[in-house]
């Protein structure tokens, strides 16, 4: 009996785990836009998925995965936010007097939004329409997710496309964020070390205690952890690094050099703790993180002509 309870459990681990790597990108698609950030959606997941995992043994049997982990995700989404907010980042604007009628080209507008523009909602109507209009979601399933009436659904869905619809007609581009110098100058020469595959000089960039993350791949942590990291870049061709900026952050895009377009295939964001890089986030095998996210590519250039050397 043991032993066919143990297969038992084994077995429902083994498709909850499967069934997380299928849903992780559509997590990412709701965090990403709750946050306003492909980089902070991601770390949203990360967070979900650790508390998912640690609260499936403990679960009763699930009748709905998936709408239970959107609960979680969105739980995790809510606790981000007030941790950004405690820490003085600005908040939402609130539009509350911003009323029209919904029409049908709801589900298009916010499909094609940029992850920045959801910031423009409070935190509840933007829930309802990633759920509805980007991810397809029916109103009684949002209920589930964010422990709302189905009339509150409605009415932050109503209140959530109207706002944003104001917002697509207003239009206007928003003008990039003031970039530090400093910044600016400890990224090229990462940046420009790894392009010449100096990857001795790129690990004396790194602080001895560096979180490593090549993400749903590997986790790691200090410096002499993650050698076969730039060993396997060492060894292909199909990346070409710029600096950029994801979602107004500073981060490392990388682009194939041998499609001669400089189309982003893949992000790597770095933390920094004073001039050593104290956290690598490598997307190369998470790309659905390039979905919505706005990338712009800085100027081609070295470290001495960005810094003013």
């Amino acid at each position: 009996m043991r032993d066919s309870a143990r297969e038992t459990g084994d077995a429902a681990r083994t498709a909850f785990d499967r069934r997380l790597g299928e849903i992780r990108p559509a997590l990412h698609r709701y965090a990403a836009r709750m946050t306003g950030s492909a980089l902070d959606g991601e770390d949203v997941v990360q967070d979900a998925l650790v508390h998912a995992l640690a609260a499936f043994n403990g679960a009763s049997p699930l009748e709905n995965v998936d709408g239970w982990l959107f609960r979680i995700t969105h739980n995790a989404a809510i606790d981000f936010l007030r941790g950004r907010s405690r820490r003085g980042a600005a908040l939402p604007l609130d539009m509350a007097g911003a009323v029209t009628a919904v029409d049908d080209t709801a589900s298009r507008i916010a499909s094609r939004a940029a992850l920045r523009a959801f910031m423009q909602l409070p935190p509840q109507p933007r829930s309802a329409v990633i759920l509805k209009d980007v991810l397809g979601h029916s109103n009684d399933e949002i209920g589930a997710i964010l422990g709302a009436t189905l009339p509150a659904v409605k009415a932050a869905l109503h209140r959530g496309r109207a706002q944003f619809k104001l917002l697509a007609e207003a239009g206007g581009e928003r003008p990039l964020p003031t970039l530090d110098n400093d910044q600016l100058a400890r990224l090229a020469r990462y940046v420009d070390r790894f392009n010449a595959h100096d990857f001795d000089g790129v690990r004396a960039m790194l602080s001895e205690d560096v979180r490593f993350d090549l993400v749903t791949r590997a986790r790691s942590v200090g410096r002499s952890a993650i050698t076969s990291y730039f060993t396997n870049y060492r060894g292909i061709d199909d990346w070409h690094l710029r600096i950029g900026l994801v979602d107004g952050q500073l981060a490392v895009i990388m682009t194939d050099p041998r499609t001669g377009t400089s189309n982003p295939t893949n992000i790597i964001a770095l933390d920094w703790a004073g001039d050593s890089v104290s956290r690598i986030r490598d997307f190369r095998y998470a790309r659905y993180v390039l979905d919505g996210a706005e990338i712009v590519l800085l100027p081609q250039v070295g470290q001495r002509r960005l810094t003013g050397a």
